[in-house]
């Protein structure tokens, strides 16, 4: 499920005119916001690449609210561009009723994060979808010897996706990668 916090603007800069009176449309249009009806479906099919099971909420919100949130649950008094919280575990509930955990992506940083790679905002938060739900099953790229850098390049490669956050602190960012 993807949930729209109300006190995020979903589209706040608006398309520019060039000096010929040109609206700088193409690089706006890649920095809108999808629509919820594209990221669930990427998120059922995330799900499935990674074998996670139970529902999943996905907030997608605001560069305060994400600091909120990471002071709150992190102990870290700064802005981040996603955070995972795993559901505990639940005894006598049906599978069709299991929860595995909730995500919240900060929409701003996303998009500021799309604009200097070269990408689309939705290509940046189904990254984003991807990294969190890795991290939902229980993996933990600052406590592993390199398996979810691993797997979530291969899950990024046959997902369609650029490259993810675990290269970008480990690499020096690229341009868009290549789609399979």
């Amino acid at each position: 499920m993807i949930l729209l916090d109300s006190d995020l603007d979903p589209d706040p800069a608006p398309a520019r005119t060039s000096a010929r009176g040109k609206i700088a449309s193409e690089s706006s249009r890649n920095l809108r916001l999808p629509s919820t009806r594209v990221l669930a479906r990427f998120l059922t099919e995330a799900l499935a690449a990674v074998r996670l099971r139970g529902q999943v909420t996905v907030l997608l919100t605001t560069d305060a609210a994400l600091r909120s949130l990471n002071r709150r649950f992190r102990g870290k008094n700064k802005p981040t561009d996603v955070l995972s919280f795993p559901a505990g575990p639940l005894r006598n509930i049906k599978p069709a009723e299991r929860v595995a955990g909730d995500l919240a992506i900060s929409v701003p940083a996303a998009r500021r994060q799309a604009a200097a790679l070269g990408h689309s905002l939705t290509d940046e938060l189904q990254v984003l979808i991807l990294h969190g739900l890795l991290h939902l099953a229980g993996y933990d790229h600052e406590a592993d010897a390199g398996q979810m850098h691993r797997l979530e390049s291969h899950l990024r490669t046959r997902l369609g996706l650029p490259q993810g956050l675990i290269e970008r602190t480990t690499r020096k960012p690229t341009a868009k990668a290549s789609r399979s």
